[in-house]
């Protein structure tokens, strides 16, 4: 079964929720006056949309929880779904379980990843399967409980999830899930997520990049070694050439601050200030 994401609900009007999330921390109007001036057009949607953008520059974050998604999400495997729970803030999951659902006639769904059919190996994954569906189907019928035969289902098993995510736990995700680095069903999954975003908030849907984005970090904090492998890593610096700079800087290799700097730094006072290095 080919992987499936479906938005199926989100916060109405986000940038707007956005925006009075914002506002209230940074203005001395009251909430109910915000949305006046919203209703009334004195505020519009691009001038909100602006706000909003600015704000996330700051990495001011705790707004970002007050927005959510809620997606149903099917045809991933097992392997797939213990690494996704392990994301534990801000995101609910409700799982297929298979204790409560048994599959008829031992035939489970499950996944075989293309570098197995590459190997020409997936017709072997195939048969290993056949025969652990028809040890199912016998375990089933001789009374078995769904939750002990599950004992034998592989990795591979396909299920499905609704969650819930916020989008400050959604761009977390998306800035580790959609690194190259990450496994291939985790990116497509976070991929087809932010697809669906895109649809409904393409200001939101934007900012769900890999944490070397340009609206994320901006660099790559992975290790040099993955950096150079990556092939998309050359679009963006690694760290290590950050902290060249840093070092260079240290050693004094770069310019140090001066008078100059420092009377700009000052610059509310019509006296030059005293500098000292």
């Amino acid at each position: 079964m080919a992987i499936q994401v479906t938005l199926i609900h989100h916060t109405p009007d986000p940038i707007r929720a956005l925006y009075m999330a914002y506002r209230v921390c940074y203005s001395a109007l009251t909430p109910q006056q915000v949305l006046d001036r919203i209703a009334d057009e004195r505020i519009s949607h691009q001038q909100m949309l602006q706000f909003v953008e600015a704000r996330l520059l700051t990495g001011h974050m705790s707004p970002l929880e007050q927005v959510h998604f809620e997606f149903g999400i099917a045809g991933v495997s097992r392997a797939f779904s213990h690494q996704f729970v392990r994301h534990r803030i801000g995101i609910s999951f409700e799982q297929q379980s298979q204790r409560y659902v048994t599959y008829q006639d031992g035939n489970f769904p499950y996944t075989v990843p293309k570098t197995v059919q590459q190997a020409g190996l997936a017709d072997h994954m195939t048969a290993l399967f056949q025969q652990a569906s028809k040890l199912y189907e016998q375990m089933v019928e001789a009374g078995v409980p769904a939750e002990d035969a599950r004992f034998l289902l592989p990795n591979a098993t396909n299920t499905n999830f609704k969650i819930t995510v916020n989008f400050a736990s959604l761009l977390h995700i998306a800035d580790l899930r959609l690194c190259t680095r990450a496994q291939w069903e985790f990116r497509k999954v976070v991929s087809l997520m932010r697809a669906e975003v895109v649809k409904v908030a393409p200001e939101l849907g934007r900012q769900l990049q890999p944490k070397c984005g340009e609206r994320r970090l901006g660099y790559c904090d992975e290790d040099y070694d993955a950096w150079k492998a990556c092939p998309i890593g050359k679009k963006r610096p690694h760290k290590n050439e950050l902290f060249q700079l840093y070092d260079a800087y240290r050693q004094g290799e770069l310019d140090n601050l001066d008078a100059n700097d420092m009377a700009i730094i000052a610059a509310d006072t019509n006296e030059p200030p005293t500098f000292i290095r």
